[in-house]
């Protein structure tokens, strides 16, 4: 079995902790560390493994992604311009209109308790798109509905 093929088959924790191991070095601790802290502040936080290798965090949505970059650990929420963040913990995609996100460099250290506010405040955004949605109906059933 090839490492593709053995990735396929892995469970997406199972990914993240390869990854986590596999970048042994700070990134890896810090990587391992806000996956603990999603953990704390969501409990039903579903770990998912997307696009070729990218740690997803999600709860009726994406909650936020994990990218590792040679300088960066990346927290990238997709609905972050709609979440309040009185701790200034976005630093990075701040242009956008949907998606902000957290650099976090060697050395930085992060309000923890401000980060799963964060988390716990995503979580409530995704469960009120969820909960605005008509019954039985998916986003696909709703565009081709609209489209006809």
């Amino acid at each position: 079995m090839d490492k593709r093929e053995s990735q396929e088959s892995a469970s997406p924790s199972r990914l993240i902790d390869g990854r986590i191991a596999e970048l042994g070095d700070w990134r890896g601790e810090t990587l391992a560390r806000l996956r603990a802290l999603i953990g704390q502040a969501d409990p039903e936080a579903v770990e998912e493994w997307k696009w070729r290798g990218v740690p997803v965090w999600s709860h009726a949505g994406i909650i936020c992604t994990g990218e590792t970059y040679r300088n960066v650990v990346k927290l990238t929420f997709p609905k972050g311009a709609s979440l309040e963040d009185p701790s200034g913990l976005f630093n990075a995609s701040l242009e956008g209109n949907a998606r902000r996100a957290i650099d976090i460099r060697e050395g930085d250290r992060i309000d923890e308790e401000a980060f799963k506010a964060l988390v716990r405040a995503a979580v409530a955004v995704n469960l009120s798109s969820v909960a605005k949605r008509p019954k039985g109906a998916s986003a696909r059933s709703r565009a081709v509905n609209s489209a006809s």
